[in-house]
This record gives structure tokens, sequence and C-alpha cells, in this order.
């Protein structure tokens, strides 16, 4: 059995020994201080939390002043809500002007379930990619989230780090050494390759491993847990050694994983079989439960294992 641990409490347990190790870090939420659950950081260094209320777009502009001024800024509020009504601010104050601010996206993707297309943020990845200057992360469990904010306070510059708002399977052991850019086989099979993107990674692993068991099929898993940087000589090498691939993101397939493998692809001129799953592109995801969401677009255990049978049986 697999420990479980939320991201956001790997976030903040690392900006709190980075903090004491004297490291000069100010969190900024926007109404969102149960969200980020930085109570822990907050109770040891009340100063050192800014809560705007509900006004993004001021969060990130006070964030880049403070940036400005020296600081190394954290800004932590739900994905939808820093990428759509902060927009402008993202885009002008912190990626074109390349302030030291550190985003992390909580509550990605359909993690709002229920509350449907105005809290869904199915394509934060994708709008952070059409910025220029940021590094976009996307950690799949708490061991890898822990290394990133160690990273992304190491380096001077814009980040973005998506994040969710509950537990998953933590896939890495303590060996594990975050390397930007890289992409992190956890299963060196063959013949079909999963490029799995964040909280779905765990669904992927156990998709994975259910076809194992069937004793036909060993398929590569791939977490693809850095976007920008991005080796693409590394990725390219992984898909030219498979005949099939198979993407999983709980993001549009409009600019996600999916699409960046498909033109990785195109540009090399590597034919291959390619399924993508994820939210249908152009179109808004549907509302429900996440179990039931991510079972309607074929991105849980079930869908995945499904994928990996077709492509594999072609």
């Amino acid at each position: 059995m697999r420990d479980y641990a939320d991201l956001r409490d790997g976030a903040v347990s690392a900006i709190d020994r980075l903090t004491a190790s004297g490291q000069d870090i100010i969190v900024m939420v926007a109404d969102s201080t149960s969200t980020s659950k930085i109570g822990p950081f907050l109770e040891r260094y009340p100063e050192r939390v800014i809560n705007v209320g509900i006004a993004e777009q001021t969060m990130v502009g006070m964030a880049a002043g403070l940036a400005l001024g020296g600081h190394i800024v954290f800004t932590a509020n739900a994905a939808p809500f820093l990428v759509g009504r902060a927009n402008e601010q993202v885009k002008n104050d912190i990626c074109y002007s390349a302030t030291n601010v550190k985003m992390l996206g909580l509550n990605a993707g359909v993690a709002y379930g229920p509350l449907a297309s105005t809290h869904h943020a199915i394509d934060d990845i994708s709008i952070m990619s059409g910025f220029g200057n940021v590094q976009i992360f996307t950690p799949c469990d708490e061991v890898e989230v822990v290394q990133m904010i160690d990273y992304a306070v190491s380096v001077d510059g814009p980040v973005y780090i998506r994040l969710d708002n509950a537990k998953f399977p933590v896939v890495h052991d303590k060996s594990y050494r975050f390397e930007p850019g890289c992409p992190d086989v956890l299963i060196e099979g063959s013949k079909v390759a999963v490029i799995a993107l964040g909280s779905v990674v765990g669904e992927a692993l156990a998709a994975c491993e259910a076809v194992q068991k069937e004793g036909m099929l060993n398929p590569t898993l791939v977490n693809s847990s850095s976007l920008r940087q991005l080796d693409q000589d590394a990725l390219a090498s992984i898909i030219q050694r498979h005949d099939a691939i198979v993407t999983v993101e709980e993001h549009s397939l409009h600019g996600g994983i999916g699409a960046t493998v498909a033109v990785l692809m195109a540009r090399r001129r590597i034919s291959r079989s390619l399924k993508m799953l994820g939210i249908t592109e152009g179109e808004f995801a549907k509302y429900g439960t996440r179990k039931g969401i991510r079972q309607h677009y074929g991105i849980d255990v079930a869908g995945i294992a499904d994928a990996i049978r077709a492509q594999c049986a072609q």
C-alpha cells in the first residue's frame, strides 16, 4: 500500500523550512488561507503572510512590487482565479517583467467538481505556456513538490507550480531527485509509453500496474512534471523507443501535455500512434464529482487501462 499525502502540505512545509533557514520569503493569499493550508506558516511568521481578500489582481500586483523590493514572493490561490481574473497582472507584472514571484495554482483541473466551469482550471497550463519567462511545473506527489519549491526559491524569476486540494499517492521514494526539464520515468517498459501529468499520474500508475498483472503488457510510465523547462531530446527519445503513446491529463487537450507531445512528434517527424486523454478540446469540462468527471473523460484507472490495451492491440 502506498502512502497518500496532500501536495499543499509539502509545499507549505518546504516554504517554512526555507524561511527558517534565512530565505526572505513572503506568502500572499487572496482569501485563500484555508485553501492554501498556509496556517502553520502563518502561526510562525504572521508578518510574512499577506491576505488581500478576494482581490486577485491586487495580490499579483503587490507580489510583483514586493519581489522588486528584494523579497522572494509566493502567491497561493485557486488556479482558475489566478490565470483568469488576474491574467493581465500575471502576464505583465510577473512574466513580462520577469519578477521573482512563485505562483502556486491551487485546486487545478476539476478539483472544484460540481462548481463547474467558473471554478475549473482546465486551461491554466495553456495560458501560462503562452507567457514568456515563466517556468511551469506539475508535481504528482508530495516528494516532488517539496523539491520543486526548493528549486523555485533557488532561481530568480517567475515559476508556476500546479497544485491540488486532495491527497494523492506518493510514488517517489527518498532517493528521488527532481531535475528540471527531465522526463521522470516511473516504470521502464516497452511497446506503449504512457505520459501523464500531475494529479492523474497516480491513476496512470494504477492503470499500468493493472495491465501488467494481466501478464501481456508492460507499459512505460512517464511523469511529465516539468513542462517548461522541458528536455525535448529526452522526451523524443522515449517516444521513439515505443510503438504507441498515451498521454493523460486533467486539462484541456488544447495546450496541455498531449498537445506538447503531438507538436514534438510532428516537428521531429516521429510517426507513432498517439492517443490523448483529457478534457475535450473546445469544451468546458462536465460538472460533477471529480471521480465522475475523470470517468467521463477516460482519465481514471479504467479509462487509461483501456487506452493502453487499445494502443497495444494495433
